[in-house]
């Protein structure tokens, strides 16, 4: 795998485009695999979701799966929305860790003793790699997606992260990434499959992701009982 096969906008392609495009020397896929851009959502229960709106759903937001989704490949998963547009939109799990060291991944002498794991980002095109990076100070060319969190989209910005040697927390790389349609992702979450947050940068490098589902979707199931009517009786 080199690192040829980083980059967004090659994600975002896939998404849109019909046919293979070549921008920035980066592989384009043809489209979403139509597993996942026809994936099912199979809520047991509808469960009220913290806004049905539209206007809620940008890059930066986080989704946290309801405890009913029925889709496997996102059962228990947080997802940080890297892209959204009514073109498509794009997603990163971040709550997946592997145990795939980053020196087996990035054939680049910068990486050839990181230890830190890779996480895995979705389903569509588990060979793509992308990354986030968190910084108090703007990233050259870099895309911030929320609050001191910024999206790599070149081989030469990754290169420099590798080169500042950015801490494994501070610094993330994912294989693949979940892909919607945006009236999709619309659809799944006024169906209750979704959960909305803020995204911020201790949810995205959190140092304990096995924790991060459980603990956000303990925080809707706490807002959820706060908003029920009291009974009088």
């Amino acid at each position: 795998m080199t690192l040829a096969k980083l980059g967004f906008f090659a994600v975002l392609a896939t998404i849109v485009a019909q046919a293979p495009q070549a921008a920035n020397n980066l592989d384009v896929a043809n489209r979403v695999e139509g597993s996942d851009a026809e994936r099912q959502i199979f809520p047991a229960v509808p469960l009220s979701v913290q806004s049905k709106n539209p206007e809620r759903l940008r890059a930066g937001k986080v989704l946290v799966a309801s405890r009913s989704l029925g889709d496997p490949s996102f059962a228990q998963t947080v997802v940080l929305l890297v892209h959204y547009d009514s073109g498509g939109v794009v997603g990163l799990i971040l709550n997946r860790r592997t145990e795939l060291p980053l020196s087996r991944v990035l054939e680049d002498n910068a990486a050839k003793d990181r230890s830190d794991p890779v996480y895995f980002g979705g389903p569509v095109d588990s060979e793509k790699i992308l990354a986030l990076r968190k910084s108090p100070t703007k990233v050259d060319g870099a895309t911030e997606i929320c609050d001191g969190v910024y999206q790599i989209v070149t081989k030469a910005q990754l290169q420099q992260a590798l080169s500042d040697r950015a801490a494994s927390k501070a610094f993330h790389v994912y294989l693949g990434y979940a892909g919607w349609h945006a009236n999709q992702l619309r659809t799944e979450i006024e169906m209750g499959a979704w959960f909305v947050f803020p995204g911020d940068a201790q949810t995205v490098f959190n140092s304990d992701p096995d924790s991060l589902w459980p603990e956000m979707i303990r925080k809707t199931e706490l807002q959820m009982a706060r908003n029920e009517p009291v009974d009088a009786n």
